[in-house]
């Protein structure tokens, strides 16, 4: 029998007639036309730019609305879902009026979390993200399994839940902009590291550091978080977790984790240490890799052989 997925057939069904905007016509927004179009929405595109000739195309052709310029947000009045690019950030107050007044504020991304039948894997942080993300991504399709990659490494992903199935797996790069405002934590979720970062965007350096924290805050008993233990902010998030707690470090000495030690990546489990590849064996050099490699290590066991 072939895999019906009903949170997603719900989801497209409450979009029937809806009064949908999208709030910026970035790389993950684009693919959002043809398919809302497809589910009768009634959208209308909000961008402080103008949009190219294709774009504006496509929103003729579907007869979509368009509000444009540095003041297009003023006319964001009575819509049913608002799907905001990670640069409109949740606080906008805007955004806030229309969620007050009942409106479905939510991205590309959290639509994914909540409407894909199958595990994710999310990795957010500083610095490090995208190689970290990458690195999962070749060592899960090294076990033939479907893998779908997305988020702020640039693929757009929502419209391709509908091909999803419950043995696939996602693997997501998450930035703060994505995360802040969310309310639903990947099942498996990393940290790389945690340093102050975009404050000229951000209220202040705790509202960044806060929307990182979304990343498991949402987890329960049976989440993953894997924690960097030579970063301060990251080391002490493990008091926070609701799940399991797997650490790593290219400094410290773990009974439990991965490990740079003399060169060597290990894993350790009740003191034992086992070794899994040397450093020297590796094309990506420089200590900040080796812990991007201990990341997707720690990220994907139980996943692989």
């Amino acid at each position: 029998m072939d895999f019906v997925n009903e949170k997603l057939e719900k989801f497209n069904k409450f979009l029937d007639g809806k009064k949908v905007a999208i709030i910026g016509m970035g790389v993950s927004n684009v693919p959002l036309l043809d398919y809302f179009y497809d589910k009768n929405a009634k959208v209308t595109v909000f961008d402080k730019r103008n949009l190219s000739d294709e774009i504006m195309e496509k929103i003729n052709k579907y007869r979509y609305e368009v509000e444009i310029g540095e003041d297009n947000l003023s006319r964001l009045h009575g819509y049913d879902v608002i799907f905001r690019s990670p640069s409109a950030l949740p606080t906008t107050p805007e955004f806030v009026e229309e969620v007050e007044r009942g409106a479905l504020l939510t991205s590309e991304i959290e639509m994914v979390l909540k409407l894909a039948p199958c595990k994710v894997i999310g990795v957010t942080g500083t610095e490090g993200k995208t190689t970290t993300t990458s690195i999962i991504y070749e060592i899960l399709k090294q076990t033939g399994r479907n893998c779908f990659l997305g988020g702020n490494i640039g693929k757009p992903i929502f419209t391709k839940v509908k091909d999803m199935r419950p043995d696939d797996i996602i693997v997501l790069e998450l930035s703060s902009f994505q995360l802040m405002g969310m309310e639903i934590s990947p099942e498996i979720a990393g940290i790389t590291n945690i340093t102050p970062n975009h404050l000229n965007i951000h209220k202040d350096y705790q509202e960044y550091i806060d929307a990182k924290k979304n990343i498991f805050k949402y987890q329960d008993e049976n989440g993953v978080l894997v924690l960097n233990a030579d970063n301060d902010i990251t080391n002490s998030c493990r008091d926070e977790a609701n799940g399991k707690v797997i650490m790593f470090s290219s400094t410290k000495k773990l009974e439990n984790g991965f490990i740079v030690d003399n060169g060597i990546i290990k894993e350790c489990e009740d003191g034992i240490r086992r070794h899994i590849i040397d450093t020297k064996d590796l094309k990506l050099k420089g200590e900040h890799n080796f812990q991007n490699i201990c990341t997707a290590l720690a990220l994907t066991k139980g996943l692989v052989d």
